[in-house]
This record gives structure tokens, sequence and C-alpha cells, in this order.
């Protein structure tokens, strides 16, 4: 084989090579887009027989999605989720607590399940402050899926589930 021939198939190796890496998505993007196959609205309820509601939709130019819970206790509470750069999957919760943590995504292996961990939070007077500390998102298919949250106050955990089915 002669020098060019090989410079030639090099070439052509690395830019199949490139345009590989650029078209495979990273962990991030692939949870952020499972997460969007949730657009619509899930009623369910709590384990002490409580109705709620949560619907979700694109914001944004498609860059978010928001997640309102609606119908639970006193007060709505809205979640946004956004990429931070390609390889994070962030949260932001408006919480009725006054509070808005933030926390970060890590897939299960399968891509079904998400835990969001506690990073931080703005309006929190100290980590010891009530604040929701993480949250677990379980796509079971596509019409179910169940949202654990977990709310910590003074070391004291607090879970409620929500068990949702698809309304629309």
């Amino acid at each position: 084989m002669t020098r060019s021939i090989r410079v030639a198939i090099t070439f052509v190796a690395a830019v199949a090579l490139a345009a590989t890496a650029a078209v495979a998505q990273s962990e991030a993007q692939k949870s952020f887009n499972q997460l969007k196959s949730l657009t619509g609205t899930w009623e369910g309820k709590t384990p002490d027989g409580k109705a709620v509601e949560v619907s979700f939709r694109d914001t944004a130019g498609g860059s978010a999605l928001m997640s309102e819970i609606i119908g639970y206790r006193s007060e709505d509470m809205i979640t946004m989720f956004h990429l931070d750069g390609a390889n994070r999957l962030m949260m932001t919760h408006y919480c009725g607590a006054g509070n808005q943590p933030r926390m970060q995504a890590s897939a299960s292996p399968d891509g079904k399940t998400l835990t969001f961990k506690f990073v931080d939070a703005t309006n929190l007077e100290s980590p010891e402050t009530g604040h929701m500390d993480h949250v677990v998102i379980a796509m079971l298919d596509p019409n179910h899926h169940t949202e654990e949250w977990t709310f910590t106050n003074h070391g004291k955990e607090m879970n409620q589930v929500f068990d949702l089915r698809r309304k629309n």
C-alpha cells in the first residue's frame, strides 16, 4: 500500500470518527430527552390518598422543561429541568418552603430512573433549614411514572411519592 493511500485511509477514518463523536449524545442529553417524554398532564394520588396533578411542558425554545405540581397541599410548586453544558442535567425546584434547591441528575444504567441530588440552593438560611434534598423520577412506561420527593429539615427526612398516570 502506498503512502498516499494510507494517508487517505487515515484521513477518512479520522473524519468518520469525528462525525460519530459529534452525533453522539452525552448521558445528560439522553436523560434530558427522556424527561421530555413526560410532556403532558399526569394525575395520581399520594400514599395518603390525596389527588395530585403534575404537568410537564417544554419552554425556552426546548432548552428547559417545566414541571408543575398542582393541587398538592395549599401551594403549587414549579421545577425547571435544563442542561448545564453538555454533561450535567440540573433541576431547580421552586418550593413552597420559599427556597430554591438545585440538584444534579444521575441516570440508572437503563436510563429509566433519574436521581437528582442536592447541589446548593438560593434563599436557604442554612443547610439545616427545611429544603428538598433529592428527587427520584422513575419512568415505568410511556403512560406511568413515579416521583419520590425527599424533604430534609434539621436532619429529619420526609418522603412523598406520587404514582402518576398520563392524563393527556
